[in-house]
């Protein structure tokens, strides 16, 4: 349940975001996500009757922040279906995000999804740098995107590989092991010179679906991101990791890039 003060500041979140009166309160439902501990619930507008998708979480503020900047960053490429960011906003140590509410189905068509996947990949990032312009969280393992960096080695081994063996304690590796295997990637990745796409940066299987359009068509969706700018082959990479995507799919992304 969404606590009434709660809804109150999404309703005035909402109004101010969409420049007309909105009251919400409590609706069925909760959606796919709830990614990184947060928790999700639905609410419907009483003037509209619209429903909308919320994700709220106690003293992780920043989290759905970056989370609503990063559905933002795709939702305006206008290349695949992601849940409308309305509104981000705070109650007292309590943050929340307002999507559109999706309404998911089974089904649905894996090459376009390759295809609309492909075509987010052709948007790069405005510097011509790797990184975002804030630091963001996988699951709820924090990830550092920020500073910029010009090229995907230094990315790649500050930002991503230096970050992890920080959090685990270096993996158990001793200091000449963990020099070496820095030392290692960087070679390799320094004769690799992606530009830096905008990456949905978590794409597991857990985070796709199809969602039924109020037309009828069933289209692809993407959500719960670690939104950056890096090598496209990371979200590919990734789709491999955990399963969940048919050889329909690749062969989608393969005729659009």
């Amino acid at each position: 349940m969404v606590p009434p003060d709660m809804l109150n500041k999404m309703s005035e979140a909402v109004s101010e975001s969409l420049g007309r009166t909105v009251r919400l309160t409590q609706s069925t439902g909760g959606g796919y996500s709830g990614g990184g501990g947060a928790s999700t619930s639905a609410v419907i507008d009483q003037e509209g009757q619209t429903k909308y998708f919320v994700k709220s979480a106690y003293g992780e503020i920043d989290m759905l922040r970056a989370e609503y900047l990063g559905v933002k960053e795709m939702s305006s490429t206008r290349s695949i279906r992601v849940p409308t960011p309305v509104a981000f906003g705070e109650e007292g140590s309590k943050a929340f995000v307002v999507f559109e509410y999706l309404n998911f189905c089974g089904g649905g068509d894996e090459f376009q999804l390759g295809v609309q996947l492909a075509k987010m990949h052709r948007h790069f990032s405005e510097n011509g740098k790797f990184g975002f312009h804030v630091d963001n969280t996988i699951g709820a393992t924090p990830q550092p995107n920020m500073p910029w960096c010009d090229n995907w080695a230094d990315f790649w081994d500050t930002h991503r590989l230096g970050h992890m063996l920080k959090l685990t304690g270096d993996a158990g590796l001793t200091n000449d092991d963990v020099e070496a295997l820095r030392k290692k990637t960087r070679e390799l990745l320094s004769e690799h010179n992606p530009s830096p796409s905008l990456i949905h940066g978590d794409l597991w299987g857990g985070n796709k679906g199809y969602a039924k359009e109020e037309d009828g068509s069933i289209v692809p969706v993407i959500f719960d991101p670690a939104t950056y700018y890096g090598d496209r082959e990371a979200d590919v990479a990734m789709t491999y990791l955990f399963g969940g995507f048919g050889s329909d799919f690749y062969k989608g992304y393969e005729s659009e890039w």
